[in-house]
């Protein structure tokens, strides 16, 4: 059915009047979030911005009660925003990541922050660990693992030496993009990535890049970065590192496995409180014996705690061949649920420390 021109005029006025009321609902949500700041401070209270598990209320019930158009992704992003602002209007956060700009962890950042966190990039995982520990940062965002390509071993290493706990989690669905300044696939000679990038678009490479050399480096931005300077070279990077760096898109989405997802962990001080669909990440260990793994495990299989993930590492500053156990498990650590289990599992380990409890990724 055609709309005529004033029909047109009649809906534009409907959406400027909606905008406007949207615009003053914010504005009240901002001016309260200001009054919870005042009073905290009228009470003593240290003023904490960031509720992880308050967040996660709140999205799960707006998206659960979202009857569309709008998509459930879509309200999320679009809520996360209007949270991060009310947040600066309290306390300016700033959320170290593993970086330079552009990177995939700087994307995961921005989706669970917003874009009114200051981010500050840091050349190594370790780096990002440093800032949050030394107080430069008030939380970091590191990656953990691949859907394709597994876990990220030095995030798990450096939580074996680390006082911070998991706050939270991001999980982002990964695209990567050919990018260069080459007219084409024939001229490229060399393909600039990250080790995982090169991973997750292994066959693609083989498939259309034969002829071209695969150079890892420290990040997929660093590689737009490179391409940026070499006319035969290209980068395996997001679009948005390819457009900050100013690198064409010759092809777009040339992963292997287009459902490519990596969980990233957001690093602070303090576990925040139940929220209603948590995950609690553990590390393990104990002396290297017959059925060692069976025992640690065995409450959580009694009492039907569902683990999604288990990792082993080697125990850097125990005895040869003696190894640590990462695992998360659904449920916080302040649930009646859990509190027996893990207890039991204490008393089996020689090494037991609960990583964090935290809301899982929406």
């Amino acid at each position: 059915m055609s709309v005529d021109n004033d029909d047109l005029a009649a809906l534009r006025q409907r959406i400027d009047g909606i905008d406007d009321q949207i615009l003053e609902l914010v504005s009240e949500r901002a001016r309260l979030a200001e009054e919870v700041a005042r009073a905290k401070a009228r009470r003593g209270e240290a003023l904490k911005v960031y509720r992880p598990e308050r967040e996660a209320e709140i999205l799960r019930r707006l998206t659960e009660h979202n009857r569309g158009p709008l998509t459930r992704e879509q309200v999320t992003v679009l809520f996360r925003e209007v949270m991060s602002a009310c947040r600066a209007l309290q306390q300016p956060l700033t959320v170290a990541f593993l970086g330079p700009q552009g990177t995939f962890t700087e994307e995961a950042a921005s989706k669970h922050f917003g874009h009114d966190a200051g981010m500050s990039p840091q050349a190594t995982i370790g780096g990002v660990f440093r800032e949050v520990e030394s107080g430069a940062a008030h939380y970091g965002v590191v990656p953990v693992e691949n859907s394709s390509e597994g876990v990220v071993s030095h995030t798990l290493d450096r939580f074996l030496d680390s006082e911070l706990a998991i706050v939270g989690e991001v999980e982002l669905r990964i695209h990567h993009a050919l990018a260069s300044h080459a007219g084409g696939l024939t001229s490229i000679d060399r393909v600039y990535s990250h080790q995982q990038g090169l991973s997750q678009c292994r066959a693609w490479l083989e498939t259309h890049l034969p002829q071209a050399e695969r150079h890892p480096v420290s990040s997929t931005a660093e590689a737009a970065r490179l391409a940026a300077l070499e006319p035969s070279a290209a980068a395996i990077a997001s679009e948005a590192a390819a457009e900050r760096y100013g690198v064409p898109l010759l092809q777009e989405r040339i992963e292997d496995y287009h459902g490519n997802t990596t969980r990233f962990l957001v690093l602070g001080y303090q576990s925040p409180p139940p929220s209603g669909h948590d995950k609690t990440s553990l590390v393990v260990s104990s002396a290297n014996r017959s059925g060692l793994l069976f025992q640690l495990l065995e409450p959580l299989a009694r009492n039907g705690i569902d683990m999604t993930r288990i990792e082993s590492r080697p125990a850097r500053q125990r005895g040869v061949w003696e190894y640590v156990f990462f695992i998360d498990i659904l449920g916080h650590a302040e649930d009646e649920s859990l509190r027996g289990p893990l207890a039991e599992m204490r008393e089996r380990a020689s090494l037991f420390r609960i990583l964090g409890s935290y809301p899982r990724a929406i």
